[in-house]
């Protein structure tokens, strides 16, 4: 089994997946009678933004979220998760089928790293509904600041290291620390904590092309959203208005992104990366700290 076979048949699902999924839609929709033209271009703008931020590395939990509050597009807190799947399942493909033909990334990293992370969340989906959340939260948020410390202390010291195009993917005992860190990755999706930053500051640091990461992580939260979408379509969690507008919206934010992170310098991409992995640090603390305030 080539890694052109394995590479084409990657895609060929993703294309599956985003056809098959937006047909589930249009079906659940027609069958149930609900208008997908409400509220479509306040959707747009916000798939448009949030989506264009999720593929440089943002992620869509909390810009979405602000989003639906400030518009008010979801009325109720509870059906904002189902709503959020629902929405931003079909970008995240379109995410993953663009960087994973665009970007040369080694099929074997890819392939095991992808597998890790949705085995991780299939285990964590029953081991981590008793952690404490809050600590979880400090942990990582503290981790990912420690480790852009480290980062930039990297890009000042020997500003040349890990930009050899000819790095394209983990190997030997690196690829088992990669496959074990998108396990523990996978099981704290679970936990509603994202996957984009730790992948990014985990091939940083591994000195390999940030740029590597983007088909990795994308293909990883593209499986996760995946294995709960279509419940998620067929339940009553789901505030409708403004979901096409957020789908299509969001897969032009996603080909926007593309474009400027297709001609970013490698030491741009390096800052950005930096900048990913401190705000979504800082931002895990914020939220531990409320928790416990509330």
């Amino acid at each position: 089994m080539t890694n052109n076979f394995i590479l084409h048949f990657i895609q060929i699902l993703l294309i599956f997946l985003i056809i098959f999924i937006f047909a589930t839609i249009l079906l659940h929709a027609r069958k149930e009678k609900i208008n997908l033209k409400e509220k479509f271009w306040t959707g747009f703008w916000i798939g448009l933004v949030t989506d264009l931020l999720d593929t440089l590395g943002i992620g869509t939990f909390a810009t979405s979220t602000a989003l639906f509050k400030a518009t008010k597009l979801v009325d109720d807190d509870r059906k904002i998760p189902a709503t959020l799947t629902t929405a931003h399942i079909i970008p995240v493909l379109t995410e993953a089928l663009l960087f994973i033909t665009i970007v040369k990334v080694d099929i074997t990293t890819l392939a095991c790293m992808a597998v890790a992370s949705f085995s991780g969340a299939f285990v964590g989906a029953r081991i981590t509904k008793n952690w404490n959340t809050k600590q979880v939260q400090r942990i990582l948020g503290i981790l990912l600041i420690i480790a852009s410390i480290i980062m930039v202390y990297r890009m000042i010291t020997n500003p040349g290291a890990g930009n050899s195009d000819a790095i394209r993917g983990l190997y030997g005992i690196w690829l088992i620390v990669g496959i074990i860190f998108d396990f523990i990755i996978g099981m704290l999706m679970t936990m509603g904590l994202g996957n984009y930053a730790p992948e990014l500051i985990f091939f940083s640091l591994m000195g390999i092309n940030p740029s590597i990461a983007l088909p990795v992580m994308m293909l990883d939260a593209a499986m996760i959203l995946t294995a709960s979408s279509r419940e998620f379509i067929k339940s009553d969690r789901v505030n409708w208005p403004g979901v096409l507008g957020i789908i299509i919206g969001g897969v032009i934010g996603v080909l926007i992104a593309a474009l400027f992170l297709s001609s970013l310098d490698i030491n741009n991409l390096k800052i950005l990366v930096v900048f990913i992995a401190i705000f979504t640090g800082v931002t895990l603390l914020r939220s531990s700290f409320k928790r416990q305030l509330h």
